[in-house]
């Protein structure tokens, strides 16, 4: 009995569909949410209400052009520091006034 080989033309089409399949699958919608993302975070200003990954809502009072960080005001009287890549959202104007 003489054991089967497999076509190397069928092997290649078939990592070339699966290689397809990784791309269109994985690859450009995550590139899609990092570039949506660094135009989120280069669009964040002094004034504007933002969601936190954590979940905190507030107003930016401070963006320093240097560095990565921004400073976020919760209430008149507390502000935090916290990294610019972990904003979520940018809300909008109003938000913080209607909770």
């Amino acid at each position: 009995m003489e054991a089967q080989q497999g076509n190397p033309m069928s092997m290649l089409f078939i990592f070339i569909i699966f290689g397809l399949i990784f791309y269109f699958m994985i690859y450009r919608p995550q590139a899609k949410r990092n570039k949506e993302h660094k135009k989120l975070m280069s669009e964040l200003t002094k004034g504007t209400e933002v969601l936190t990954a954590g979940g905190i809502i507030g107003k930016i009072t401070k963006v320093p052009e240097k560095g990565d960080v921004i400073v976020i005001a919760l209430n008149d009287k507390t502000e935090i520091t916290i990294n610019r890549n972990y904003i979520a959202a940018v809300l909008p104007k109003g938000t913080i006034e209607t909770l």
